[in-house]
């Protein structure tokens, strides 16, 4: 057998018992996951532990792989994660995330919720991470879940879609950044190509984003913790009638308070970001905006923000409480979340990755597909966009003399590719589930995993068209 196929072996073994322990035994998703990745990496072909040879090189082994990504992942999420639900825990006790629902839903109008949500997401995700967006927008999609009557699966799904779609399409975002500079593509021609072609992915992808609100309808429990779960009936949409009525009942922070820990990080990121671009990268203004734009920092400043905004006269015991409350929820959250990057990390470092890549370069497709192809591939081996895009335009790069398709597409097309398949080693994937309340792997693929594919299939489609007149 040879070592490409032996590591693809790996790879599917590793995910199939993944997949059987999950759905078919009282094995925890965490434990599942850590199972699968040791599977791959030793079908795989990798040591137990590292070993090192006499000229001095290193062979990582399988169980410093896991623990590398498992501390990686959470390194760049876990503190995120934990700021963020502690901000929410007030956000949502103080009233604060009820009286933005309400402002939301009275401003864009009735029925327009996922739209309104999805079209935030596409904005806010130019400057801010993903993930960091999901934490700190879940106080206000429960509540306006909570307000109308609408699945907050449907909610939080289109305010997913739109974050991805801009994360992965439009700079100053480091993957199509990237990409751009490998294909020597201009970063302007970049954000408008990458903002065209996200459009026709969000107004579709929406659609289906009201379908499964319906289809796992669940509303956050009275008391703010779990889901409760049943069959949608219309009857459970609250009309504006009853929306203002059921505000109207309670004594409600003003919008400014309530909205201030939400913007303020956001502000705070989106200074960093640009300046990024456009600053010296020295001096004290660049230490200062280095620091505060830190999405840890910036979240911490949320955090002081809605305590001594909204629930400064509480006993500060009760004030704790809520913060302690809302941590707890998150343990497990983590813990998936870290497990995934684990997986991630071992198909990284047992050159899975590669073998896929080299693969796709060799087969007879149409040129605009292959970076498409090898991003995909590399999203479904890896989890992460950025490397998957970056990967992508690497590996195109050195053929760009013999492919004759405009480099602007050929940059997009590693950018569509990255969308594509969102699953259990994406740590978005976990974040996204663990945030909203769905733990059966078959809803998780139907809502994450699902909406990525429909994108990406949309994406294809303007590139196969868009090569004809670029």
């Amino acid at each position: 057998m040879s070592e490409s196929t032996r590591l693809m072996l790996g790879l599917v073994i590793g995910i199939a018992i993944m997949i059987v322990l999950v759905m078919k035994t009282k094995v925890h998703t965490f434990i599942a996951l850590l199972l699968a990745a040791l599977i791959t990496g030793l079908i795989g072909g990798m040591p137990v532990a590292d070993i090192t040879n006499a000229a001095g090189e290193t062979t990582v082994g399988v169980m410093t792989a896991i623990k590398d990504g498992f501390g990686n992942t959470l390194k760049s999420t876990g503190i995120i994660i934990g700021l963020g639900v502690m901000m929410g825990g007030i956000l949502e006790v103080s009233g604060a995330a009820e009286q933005l629902a309400f402002t939301f839903i009275r401003v864009i109008g009735k029925r327009k919720e996922e739209w309104a949500l999805a079209i935030t997401g596409w904005v806010v995700s130019i400057p801010v991470f993903a993930d960091s967006a999901i934490v700190i927008f879940a106080p206000l999609v429960k509540a306006m879940s909570s307000v109308t009557g609408i699945s907050v699966v449907g909610l939080a799904l289109s305010l997913a879609c739109g974050l991805q779609l801009t994360h992965c399409l439009v700079p100053p975002t480091p993957g199509p950044l990237t990409a751009a500079g490998m294909l020597g593509v201009d970063v302007g021609q970049m954000i408008m190509i990458g903002a065209v072609i996200s459009i026709p992915m969000l107004i579709v992808v929406v659609f289906y984003c009201k379908y499964i609100g319906k289809k796992i309808y669940q509303i956050p429990n009275e008391d703010g913790h779990g889901y409760e779960r049943k069959e949608f009936k219309k009857e459970y949409i609250k009309s504006m009638e009853e929306v203002e009525k059921l505000v109207g009942e309670k004594n409600l922070p003003s919008f400014t308070a309530s909205i201030l820990p939400i913007i303020i990080p956001i502000v705070l990121i989106f200074v960093k970001t640009f300046w990024g671009l456009f600053g010296t990268g020295e001096g004290v203004a660049n230490t200062i905006i280095s620091l505060v734009g830190e999405p840890i920092f910036a979240l911490g400043v949320g955090t002081i923000i809605a305590i001594y905004g909204l629930v400064r006269k509480e006993d500060n015991k009760k004030v704790i409480g809520i913060m302690d409350t809302a941590i707890k929820d998150t343990g497990i959250i983590m813990l998936i979340t870290g497990a995934g990057g684990s997986l991630g990390n071992v198909i990284k470092v047992s050159g899975i990755g590669n073998v896929l890549g080299e693969t796709v370069v060799g087969l007879p497709l149409p040129a605009i597909l292959i970076p498409f192809i090898i991003a995909a591939l590399m999203r479904i081996a890896l989890g992460s966009a950025t490397v998957a895009i970056t990967t992508a335009a690497s590996l195109t790069a050195p053929l760009m003399a013999a492919i004759s398709v405009s480099p602007i597409l050929l940059a997009a097309s590693c950018c569509v590719g990255a969308i594509s398949f969102s699953y259990f080693n994406d740590s978005g994937f976990w974040v996204f589930n663990g945030m909203f309340g769905l733990t059966e792997l078959k809803d998780q693929v139907r809502c994450k995993t699902a909406v990525s594919m429909i994108m990406s299939g949309v994406g294809v489609l303007e590139l196969l068209i868009a090569q004809f007149f670029i």
